[in-house]
Formats: C-alpha cells, sequence, structure tokens
C-alpha cells in the first residue's frame, strides 16, 4: 500500500469540501438542494422552459416537472404553454414565489460569509486562483486528449 501524496490530499479534500458544500445550505433552510437550485435559476432568469431548467440543473424532465408542481401547489409558481410552441411548458415565479427566493437568497450570502468566518481575503483570492488553475488544466488536458 503506497502512502497518500499531496496530490490526493488536495483532491480528497476538494472533493469532501465540494461534496458537503451541496447539500449544506439546502439542509440549513430545510429543503432539497434541487428545490433550492430551481427556486434560485428561476428568481435569477425569470420565466423558463421545463427544457431550460432540466438542462441547467441536470435533472430529468419527471423530476423538473415534480418540483415545479410542488412550487405551484404552494403558490410559489405558476406553469403555462409557450406561446410559440405549445410542446413546452413554461415555468415562472409568482410574487410570493418571488420572495421566497429572495429569502433564499439573502440567507445564502449569510451562510455564506459565515462558512468564510477566519478566512482573509489573501486566502479566498490564492483559493480562487488555483481552482482556476485545476478548471483551465481540466480543459486543456480534454482537449489534449480529443
Amino acid at each position: 500500500m503506497r502512502d497518500e501524496t499531496s496530490e490526493d490530499m488536495f483532491f480528497r479534500e476538494l472533493g469532501g469540501a465540494c461534496s458537503e458544500l451541496r447539500q449544506a445550505f439546502a439542509r440549513h433552510v430545510g429543503m432539497s438542494a434541487h428545490r433550492v437550485q430551481l427556486l434560485v435559476r428561476l428568481w435569477r432568469e425569470g420565466e423558463t422552459s421545463h427544457s431550460d431548467l432540466r438542462q441547467a440543473l441536470g435533472l430529468d424532465g419527471a423530476s423538473i416537472t415534480r418540483l415545479v408542481k410542488e412550487l405551484e401547489s404552494e403558490g410559489l409558481a405558476g406553469r403555462r404553454l409557450d406561446p410559440a410552441d405549445n410542446r413546452y411548458t413554461l415555468a415562472a415565479l409568482t410574487p410570493a414565489g418571488e420572495q421566497a427566493a429572495a429569502d433564499l437568497e439573502r440567507s445564502h450570502q449569510a451562510y455564506q460569509e459565515r462558512l468564510l468566518d477566519g478566512v482573509t481575503a489573501q486566502e479566498q483570492e490564492i483559493v480562487l486562483r488555483v481552482l482556476r488553475r485545476v478548471r483551465a488544466n481540466i480543459t486543456g488536458q480534454e482537449t489534449h486528449n480529443q
């Protein structure tokens, strides 16, 4: 058995942090991560087709329909057929949904600030540079492997 390298530790910690971050805020506010993503996406983008939501959130059509119907039953969203092509359904937040999403965004900002407590701006900038470099390396590697 070989010793864990610094690269192994880096990617283990990075993967763990990403995994934990994806679910932590949703748990904090007591809703699923997909529900949070859907609310915020509709708030930021406005009326959006189910197809675009499916692609943006990486969910199947049935899951998007279920989530939008849940929001609709709570008075947070509405649905209608796309007047340009009635094969598509559009979803949009109601005023109550917009308020819920704005509240969620404010809560998320405060939550992020709490998570970064004790992390200096300089440390944040270093991590950003490292993450951008890793992402660029991934893109470059994928380009070179094709």
